[in-house]
């Protein structure tokens, strides 16, 4: 037997049909958005930590407390935190690198938007306190900002000015010894107050109380010895620990913590 369907209720279908089809592309492209909200939000930068090591050392030495700081940073932040050692010679590898690291959508080049969510902190000893200072001054250069530099017996090098420090640090600190044959910068000064927050010029004494510095070669102990005294000096070096850590979110907890 033939049934014959009222083209009424034949159109009625068709509308809902349509209307069923209209809502679940509406559900499936609202449920696309989510991962692509996702990606962009993984697409923040890390907070990246730049240590400089002083003359002629390797970004690797373990005796150097730059390198261990480092280490320590790297075992609390797995992620989240970019944190590289570079030899002072290597200032423009460090650059190329923050450069890379701030391209978060890999166009080869840095949108206002990439340079303003920056969060760089740069440190170092010796030659590498003035590879920091210089550093910071190209990523002016570039318009990025830094949140923060320290040096610590900071040395200028040839055709470096270590003493100043660009608008586009916010805070920066120096810490300095003023004994034996080779000694750091006395003072840093601000480019522009209104922009940069000079923490302190702080004077350690290593003339009355010395401090042991295991592992040093024979001729860093003889010739330099405040010199790398106030690198591995415990209140110094937890004094930069304390300050660098103080721009980072804080350390997932360990399995043990939790």
């Amino acid at each position: 037997m033939n049934i014959v369907v009222p083209r009424q209720q034949v159109w009625m279908a068709k509308v809902v049909v349509c209307l069923l089809v209209s809502v679940f592309i509406a559900l499936g492209r609202g449920y696309s958005a989510s991962p692509a909200a996702m990606t962009e939000q993984s697409a923040i930068p890390p907070v990246i930590v730049i240590g400089f090591v002083g003359g002629f050392i390797s970004h690797d030495n373990p005796v150097h407390s730059g390198v261990q700081l480092a280490a320590h940073l790297h075992k609390d932040y797995p992620s989240g935190v970019y944190v590289r050692v570079f030899e002072n010679h290597r200032g423009e590898e460090a650059h190329r690198e923050i450069l890379r690291l701030l391209d978060t959508n890999h166009d080869g080049k840095l949108s206002a938007e990439e340079k303003k969510s920056a969060r760089i902190i740069i440190y170092g000893h010796s030659w590498g306190g003035s590879e920091t200072v210089t550093l910071a001054r190209e990523l002016q250069a570039d318009g990025i900002p830094v949140l923060l530099t320290i040096q610590v017996d900071s040395v200028a090098k040839l055709g470096e000015d270590d003493s100043q420090i660009s608008a586009n640090v916010a805070q920066a600190v120096n810490f300095y010894q003023s004994d034996g044959l080779l000694h750091g910068r006395r003072e840093i000064h601000a480019a522009d107050a209104a922009h940069t927050q000079i923490m302190g010029n702080f004077r350690y004494d290593y003339a009355s109380k010395s401090v042991r510095c295991v592992g040093y070669p024979w001729y860093a102990r003889t010739f330099e010895t405040p010199h790398i005294e106030i690198e591995c000096d415990p209140k110094v070096i937890n004094r930069v620990e304390s300050l660098i850590r103080s721009k980072l979110p804080p350390p997932a907890p360990t399995r043990a913590a939790r």
